[in-house]
């Protein structure tokens, strides 16, 4: 099969991108000091996958505040000092001739929680956990409820990520994204299911949008012309009355007039009960509505596990690029491996693994 385009480099403000096969960004819940620094896990993790040829490794969602945390397992970036851990980090991810992305993330009224091997909802106070926040004092299901973010610290909020990414860039990230998708603190904005506001941050898909559109402006305006943004969307929270592929579209748009480059394109994660009919590249129709709608870039993301499924998605124009999680959980090296059974001869193949270079003349 060809594929003419999944292993065409791509260039985004001047940053070049060896491949369209991207590592999605996948929480790993490994920082067992509680402090937010990344650890030799999170070398090791992220390190196989661009000795492995991908053409972008992202890291798990990164907090820009200790409270912005998922569990208290999660890596950050609010301090110097896990600023300078990801640097080293950083180096290795280059050092394989790959860009290194990082995603900004707060987890709003889903953090406080436990990982799922050390227990299970709201990591209560007494036990290291801390109060979350949202837009509206509306729970997660199952979780404890948040307390409502007042004005000031929303825009407190916007200015974490702004000094959020500062960091990162400083760290030595190529690119940055910022999570606005699966239930956590920019989705809840967005959805009218967890926003109830009434005040410029709720009501309107306008004022719903206000808050990611102010980190997108705040960002871009810290980071300047040379990093790419990009923006991680739930296209849809699949239930009725909830968010929608529509507004995914309108505020694609509002995000890249504000300085985003390119968009992931999800699904779910605001409502525990929905009905989502998961099955291989069910969330790629969605990309491509983006796509064609806002007329932005996109990445497919969601159960992309053959490299033919890849191909086909950059090749025939559903998407720009593929994310990739769990495969490369299974096989650090998918891209690599994919390129081989696709027929395209890499030039990046890490010397020191030449020797088991799958060799067709067999």
């Amino acid at each position: 099969m060809a594929a003419e385009k999944l292993f065409t480099p791509v260039e985004i403000r001047g940053v070049q991108f060896r491949n369209r096969l991207w590592v999605s960004p996948m929480c790993q819940y490994s920082v067992e000091q509680w402090d937010g620094v990344p650890t030799a896990w999170h070398l090791a993790h992220l390190g196989s996958f661009a000795r492995g040829g991908a053409g972008l490794v992202m890291t798990e969602a990164t907090a820009v505040s200790p409270e912005g945390r998922i569990t208290n397992w999660d890596t950050g970036i609010w301090n110097d000092a896990q600023a300078e851990a990801w640097r080293d980090i950083v180096a290795f991810v280059h050092a394989q001739g790959v860009p290194a992305a990082m995603q900004l993330a707060h987890a709003g009224r889903k953090a406080s929680t436990y990982r799922e091997w050390s227990g299970k909802g709201t990591q209560a106070v007494e036990d290291g956990g801390w109060e979350t926040v949202a837009p509206s004092a509306v729970a997660f299901d199952g979780y404890v409820p948040p307390r409502e973010l007042t004005g000031d610290e929303i825009r407190g909020i916007v200015a974490d990520f702004a000094a959020a990414a500062r960091r990162a860039v400083d760290a030595g990230f190529d690119a940055l994204e910022i999570h606005g998708a699966h239930g956590y603190l920019v989705h809840q904005f967005l959805s009218p299911l967890s926003n109830l506001r009434t005040d410029e941050y709720g009501g309107s898909l306008e004022n719903r949008a206000r808050f990611l559109l102010e980190i997108v402006r705040t960002v871009r305006a810290e980071t300047g012309d040379g990093v790419p943004l990009l923006v991680r969307l739930s296209a849809t929270d699949w239930v009725e009355g909830g968010w929608n592929l529509e507004d995914t579209v309108t505020v694609a748009g509002w995000a890249a007039a504000e300085g985003a480059d390119w968009f992931d394109i999800s699904s779910g994660g605001l409502v525990p009960a929905a009905s989502i009919p998961v099955k291989p590249l069910y969330q790629v129709g969605f990309a491509t509505a983006v796509r064609s709608g806002a007329g932005v870039p996109v990445n497919a993301v969601g159960l992309i596990t053959r490299p033919e499924e890849a191909a086909e998605i950059v090749d025939s124009g559903a998407a720009d690029a593929v994310m990739v999680a769990r495969e490369f959980l299974r096989d650090p090296h998918f891209a690599l491996r994919a390129a081989h059974e696709l027929g395209v001869e890499l030039d990046y193949w890490p010397p020191q693994y030449t020797r088991a270079k799958w060799r067709r003349e067999r």
